[in-house]
């Protein structure tokens, strides 16, 4: 498959190499390509087809050989067939690609065990059985029990090996068409059929003429249960099991070989239902409906049961009539017709002459007595047994013939009838010639005549009695109808007998041979069948002979019974296999020497160990021999028991491995508390003397760190000087520096002792705060502050004078800043100051109307401007319009021309008369 698709796409890329290389080799050998040659640089001959540096490559050649100085048509057409055939062999190689392809999509899907987990295997099947009966459980009610044959069929449908096609010796894969037999469900590969048909029926009409063949339908067996079809059954489509899709796709989810769809075959025997169980091989289960009906002789009452079982008995007596006419059935309802009356009872024969105790059931006998009755002739009797009816009449009354047929005579039947004196001529044994005595009584006799005789064989002649056969010594040559042993018997007229050796030929087992008398074709499979087992031999799987080599033995549930190899007792539980026991992995439970403790580890008797100290080879030319392990048994770990142990530093108490046992650091950091009460130790986990009856465990001891660091506990608030002294307990001393802060306007800087800063209250700060100058900041009205240095905001209390006017500004006041802010005072205009806003509006009136005037004096000069302009352009216009008529020649020269012309006519007509004459 890999060599295939590397040939593949190696071809295809020297095809591409080659096509796209070719516009760079001149025209030449476009011109060479185009013209149909076979070289190696010819597009025609390589191109893979419409890959871009072939197309390029067509397109080149196709230009260049229109450009040729030949000028012919023939490149062009040469160009196209090439990009034909390279089209061609593009779409060739692109199936082939897809159908190897597909093949590997299907020999990846195939059902073969060996590529599937058994697990995952298990899961699958599980899922896919419980899929297939859904259908059937949820209409019965959950009644699965008449499904164990189905659900056998399903099963080996999964198992390895178990579907087996018995004519090949092959397993059958998901991916394979085959055909099942209607008789024993048996599954065969299609081709594997199709040739079996074939050739059983060519065995059965060899025999035949070439005149009677073909004028029989003869039938072909199944290879396993002989179930014979006609040759219009023989299979030529792949179908699922239900008959419904053709070459139902492969869908790992489902039965294989099943369409996944409802069954829906009609129940055997029929009874109106279908099958209700998804596409699925083997029989169909009994019908699961249910039907009112009642019981065989029709008196209880119809109950509901299912259809596969919906006759039943009610276990009351029978009580029809039986065939005597005088007693009842008394047997429990049943099927069918009533038993012979078992009753015993006293019976006169047909000819009444005998009375015996016999059945009932057969009320008419015949005894072993002679009739003996009277005939009508009144001279003989009877001689027929025990008989019904008359006896008939008298049979040597009425005309008889005599010995020889030829003469009647009319004689009492007391008399005999005498012979006729003529000959007998009656047709001999021989069937050719007559009896040549007289007429007489009894058999003829032998026919003793010669004559000339042929052999049964035909090939010889000889005189002899009609009477004895002629048998000559010629052995007959023949071949049988196994084609393989001669007939070998003597003077055989040609109607050679069946052959009777047997065939002896090795079976597709390759274990049997064929137990068949001698045939033609090939033997039927071996119907011998071998229990491939597990290791211990109490799982098997029954396959047909011949697979037992092929076939993995089954996965077998006991558990493994073989002894320990290593110092337990017992080795772990596991399932029967094959080989080796795995390696065991108990825990030790050896007693350890060095602490008493027992060994955890997993058991290790028998570990793979790389085998050291091996022959070093002495140069390149010797091959490395791969790494030889060998089994040994390795020594016990380290104990790994945890025991508790406090670390040097009394952290903690952590479990540390039993070999392991020892003083050790927990690598944190020390933390005890120092001399300076502020810090901790900061060395990793380390050990501590305890100094007198100290049992503080906080605190540090010498082998400590000392502290070196400043004093960093927290000042007041407020206080940004850090703390003179050394890192100390206890509290810090009082700040004495000074710290410089600005007043509550923000101009003047003032220094005051830190201490008294950061001890004194609200009302103290603010003292401390105020420059004592009046404050600088503006009140909303726009006057200073007149209060002195303060924190917040400004008192709105503001006296100052400020001028106050009427709304026409003639009257003036002054008045305090705060009342004219709250809208207490205003003032009002006089009537003086009326009588000026009123002349003043009068003017103001008087100045917009002179000037509307004015605006339209202005607009109607401008009108009358425009009006004169517009009146001078349209003149201009109208002479602009004038259009100029040109003459044309006749127009203008048509005076000169017209005496012209007359004179021509003239002098032509002239001219004609004087030529006349």
């Amino acid at each position: 498959m890999e060599a295939s698709w590397r040939q593949v796409a190696g071809g295809r890329g020297r095809a591409r190499g080659r096509a796209t290389a070719a516009p760079s080799s001149g025209n030449g050998v476009h011109l060479r390509g185009a013209g149909g040659g076979r070289e190696k640089g010819s597009v025609g001959a390589t191109g893979p087809g419409p890959s871009p540096g072939g197309a390029a490559t067509a397109s080149a050649a196709g230009s260049s050989a229109r450009r040729s100085p030949w000028g012919s048509e023939a490149p062009q057409t040469s160009v196209a067939s090439a990009e034909v055939m390279s089209q061609k062999k593009f779409e060739e190689i692109k199936k082939a690609n897809q159908a190897a392809a597909k093949k590997l999509v299907e020999e990846h899907f195939s059902s073969s065990s060996e590529e599937e987990g058994d697990d995952d295997f298990e899961g699958k099947r599980g899922k896919i059985v419980a899929n297939t009966f859904i259908k059937y459980a949820t209409q019965t009610d959950g009644d699965v029990r008449e499904l164990e044959r189905t659900k056998q069929y399903v099963n080996e449908a999964f198992q390895a090996g178990a579907m087996t096609c018995l004519i090949c010796i092959a397993s059958v894969k998901r991916n394979q068409a085959v055909w099942s037999c209607s008789g024993c469900f048996c599954i065969f590969h299609m081709p594997c059929i199709q040739k079996w048909a074939k050739d059983s029926q060519f065995l059965v009409s060899s025999p035949l003429t070439d005149d009677d063949f073909g004028k029989r339908d003869y039938p072909w067996p199944c290879p396993k249960c002989r179930f014979e079809y006609r040759r219009s059954d023989t299979p030529s489509r792949y179908y699922c099991y239900c008959g419904k899709v053709e070459d139902p796709p492969l869908d790992p989810w489902l039965v294989p070989h099943s369409c996944g769809q409802v069954c829906e075959r009609d129940f055997k025997p029929p009874c109106g239902h279908k099958c209700l169980l998804l596409c699925h091989p083997g029989p169909c289960p009994p019908c699961p409906k249910m039907v009112t009906t009642t019981c065989y002789c029709k008196k209880a009452k119809p109950i509901p049961r299912r259809c596969s079982a919906k006759e039943w008995s009610c276990q009351l007596p029978c009580g029809r009539k039986l065939l005597c006419g005088q007693h009842k059935c008394e047997n429990p309802c049943h099927a069918g017709s009533c038993p012979p009356c078992p009753r015993v009872s006293r019976q006169k024969c047909v000819c009444g002459k005998q009375v015996a105790e016999r059945s009932c059931a057969s009320p008419l006998w015949h005894c072993d007595q002679v009739c003996g009755k009277t005939l009508s002739c009144r001279n003989h009797t009877c001689e027929q047994v025990c008989h019904v009816g008359a006896c008939g009449d008298c049979p040597r009354s009425g005309k008889r013939f005599c010995p020889c047929q030829k003469s009647k005579f009319s004689l009492p039947c007391t008399e005999d009838v005498p012979t006729c004196g003529d000959s007998c001529d009656k047709v001999l044994e021989c069937g050719i010639h007559r009896c040549s005595q007289r007429c007489h009584r009894g058999p003829c006799e032998t026919c003793r005549q010669e004559v000339e005789k042929h052999c049964r064989c035909g090939k010889h002649t000889k005189r002899m009695p009609c009477h004895k056969p002629y048998l000559c010594e010629t052995k007959c040559v023949k071949m049988r109808d196994c084609q393989k042993h001669q007939c070998r018997r003597k003077c055989c007229p040609g109607n050679c007998p069946p052959c009777d050796q047997n065939c002896g030929r090795t079976l597709g087992c390759r274990n049997h041979k064929c137990p068949s008398v001698c045939h033609r074709g090939s033997c039927y499979p071996c119907p011998e069948t071998v229990d491939v087992k597990c290791s211990c031999g109490n799982t098997k799987v029954t396959v047909p002979c011949g697979r037992e080599r092929t076939t993995r033995p089954p996965k077998c549930k006991e558990q493994c019974s073989r002894p320990p190899t290593c110092h337990h007792a017992s080795q772990e539980k596991h399932r029967c296999h094959f080989g080796s026991c795995p390696p065991c992995h108990q825990p030790c439970q050896k007693v350890l020497e060095k602490c008493g403790h027992l060994c955890p580890a997993p058991c290790h008797d028998q570990a793979l160990v790389k085998q050291t100290g091996k022959h070093q080879p002495t140069g390149p030319w010797e091959q490395p021999s791969e790494p030889a392990f060998i089994q040994t048994a390795l020594p016990c770990p380290p104990c790994q028991v945890p025991i508790p142990m406090e670390c040097l530093g009394k952290h903690e108490v952590s479990p540390l491995p039993c070999h392991a046992v020892g003083p050790y650091s927990c690598t944190r950091v020390c933390g005890r508390t120092l001399d300076c009460q502020n810090h901790t130790c900061m060395k990793e986990c380390h050990q501590v003397t305890e100094i007198g009856s100290c049992t503080d465990k906080n605190k540090a001891g010498p082998e400590c760190l000392q502290c070196e660091e400043g004093c960093s506990k927290s000042r007041p608030p407020g206080c940004p000087h850090p703390c003179v002294l050394p890192c100390h307990p206890g509290e810090c001393p009082p700040c004495v520096q000074m710290l410089r802060i600005k007043c509550h306007c923000k101009i003047t800087s003032l220094y005051v002792e830190c201490r008294k800063m950061t001890t004194a209250d609200i009302n103290e700060k603010n003292l401390l705060s105020c420059c004592k100058n009046q404050c600088p900041k503006e009140l909303p009205c726009g006057h200073r502050c007149k209060e002195m240095c303060h924190p917040g905001e400004c008192p709105f209390n503001c006296n100052q004078k400020v001028k106050l006017r009427c709304p026409c500004k003639r009257i003036k006041k002054e008045l305090q800043c705060n009342k004219v802010r709250e809208n207490q005072i205003s003032i009002e205009c006089d009537t003086t100051c009326k009588e000026m806003k009123r002349k003043a509006s009068e003017i103001k009136e008087a100045e917009a109307k002179a000037a509307l005037e004015e605006e339209k004096r202005r607009q109607q000069a401008e009108l009358e401007a425009f009006e004169n302009r517009l009146k001078g352009r349209r003149k201009k216009n109208k002479k602009r319009d004038e259009v100029a008529v040109e003459l044309t020649l006749w127009q203008k020269y048509k005076y000169y021309l017209l005496p012209a012309c007359a004179v021509v006519v003239v002098v032509f007509a002239w001219y004609i008369a004087h030529g006349v004459d």
